[in-house]
């Protein structure tokens, strides 16, 4: 048999015939997927631009986000209500002492105190560990009853287990969320020394109680001074406008509402750029205090009932400048803000030696001489600084009334639940938990703050079906 050779361009014209009649058999079944997959391809240097872009934002919100824009619209604090935070600051640094007579590490000019007047001093092993180092010390001088807490030990267990001891929202305090470690070190605190605060309180009745902490100490005394208002019976029935707290370096502690509402009798002092008022001290949440926060809307994190906060009004101690090198003369300000309450971790080398007990007490020394120093150029005689204290405590009731004004914008839960301070339904029962304003701050007149309080209420609110205040819409 004969085979006929064909031209070669006659086998090609053939064989792409062929192949046509192949390719054609599967390109309409698998064009679907092909084109996903070409979709897909193209669209990834769409996600890495967008992964780019987010990654860029993320770096220069860190990186030019500085500790002094978080106050730069708060008030100035005044040396009358700044002076005892130093001396508080001496305090918690001499219970690190072993001897106070023969002390170790005094700052320059000592801790200012008397051994004779210190009522009692534990140690870990006395504590158990159920909370740092504390001391009872009878302050003579300013008329006062000091509980001071040291701040956290790095090679103590036991004081990481107390920091660690908490999930985001697993305890509920006073219509809130705490912190269940530190509320329990407190209430363990409480328990074991209220004969003592009881007996000092009862011997002393023009004396104020105070409870100072640093650190993991702050979150302790926190806690503590609300036990204490909750359970005023164990401590002689103290009145609650007697009862302050300085929590020097605290942790975030308390939910927003409670920060809100204990405003009164619970101040925090934060040098700088410290970094633990900003961070979490649940471990599941801390990266995602670093990462996260700073791409979520600060709305959306202030309407989580469960977030934790630096706890009353805040005093920022700023020192340093961006782009600027060196230390200037500290400026103290105070407010007790909803939104800006140290949201965010600052990228600075400054983190960790801002939270040092020994920098803040040497700081805050320093701008209240700077303080006094302006006091006595300006020579204020004592009727005019009388009358600036009256109106510094306008100042500060207006202040804790707008916060609360400005929480119940915001819709953040539970800001108006009972509680003892900061209610919007005021109840007329006696008593230091009964939600009265009236005590709130001495200087002003009760008539007239409750007056202008239930103006301000009913301008705001209404009562629902279930008797509820509610914001008016």
């Amino acid at each position: 048999m004969e085979i006929t050779e064909m031209p070669s361009s006659g086998m090609i014209i053939l064989w792409n015939q062929t192949q046509s009649l192949v390719d054609s058999s599967y390109t309409t079944e698998e064009m679907g997927l092909t084109s996903s997959s070409m979709s897909i391809i193209c669209g990834l240097p769409l996600l890495e631009c967008v992964y780019c872009l987010a990654c860029a934002r993320w770096v220069w919100k860190k990186c030019l986000y500085t500790a002094g824009h978080e106050s730069e619209n708060w008030g100035l604090a005044t040396a009358e209500e700044f002076q005892p935070i130093p001396h508080l600051c001496r305090l918690i640094l001499s219970v690190y002492e072993e001897d106070l007579r023969n002390p170790l590490w005094a700052p320059p000019g000592g801790y200012g105190i008397n051994p004779d007047w210190v009522i009692s001093k534990k140690n870990y092993e006395e504590t158990h560990g159920m909370v740092p180092p504390y001391m009872i010390y009878l302050d003579h001088d300013n008329a006062d009853i000091v509980l001071a807490v040291r701040g956290l030990n790095l090679a103590r267990e036991s004081d990481y287990a107390v920091l660690l001891d908490n999930k985001l929202g697993q305890t509920k305090f006073d219509g809130g969320y705490v912190h269940n470690g530190l509320l329990k070190a407190a209430e363990w605190l409480l328990d074991a020394e209220c004969e003592v605060l009881r007996e000092l309180v009862e011997r002393n009745p023009n004396y104020t109680l105070t409870f100072a902490g640093h650190s993991l100490g702050a979150g302790v005394v926190t806690l503590l001074t609300m036990v204490a208002v909750q359970n005023n019976d164990k401590l002689q029935n103290i009145e609650r406008k007697r009862i302050r707290c300085y929590a020097i370096a605290p942790s975030r502690c308390i939910s927003l509402n409670l920060a809100v509402r204990y405003a009164d009798i619970i101040n925090s002092v934060v040098l700088q750029d410290d970094f633990l008022p900003r961070t979490t001290t649940a471990l599941e949440d801390v990266f995602k205090s670093l990462f996260w926060d700073t791409c979520t809307l600060e709305e959306k994190m202030l309407k989580d009932p469960r977030r934790l906060y630096a706890p009353g009004r805040l005093y920022h101690i700023v020192e340093r400048k961006p782009f600027r090198l060196g230390r200037f003369p500290p400026v103290v300000r105070t407010a007790v803000p909803v939104d800006g309450r140290f949201e965010h971790i600052v990228l600075s080398c400054n983190v960790t030696s801002d939270h040092a007990i020994i920098w803040i007490e040497k700081e805050s020394q320093k701008a209240l001489d700077l303080m006094l120093e302006r006091d006595r150029i300006m020579e204020i005689p004592a009727k005019q600084r009388m009358e600036r204290q009256e109106s510094l405590a306008r100042e500060h009731t207006e202040e804790y009334k707008a916060a609360l004004k400005r929480a119940a914008a915001l819709n953040v839960p539970q800001a108006h639940s009972p509680s003892g301070y900061g209610t919007f339904t005021r109840t007329d029962g006696g008593g230091e938990n009964s939600g009265g304003f009236s005590e709130e701050v001495p200087v002003v007149s009760s008539r007239m703050r409750r007056e202008s309080w239930d103006e301000l209420v009913r301008r705001l609110f209404h009562r629902d079906d279930s008797g509820q205040m509610v914001l008016r819409p």
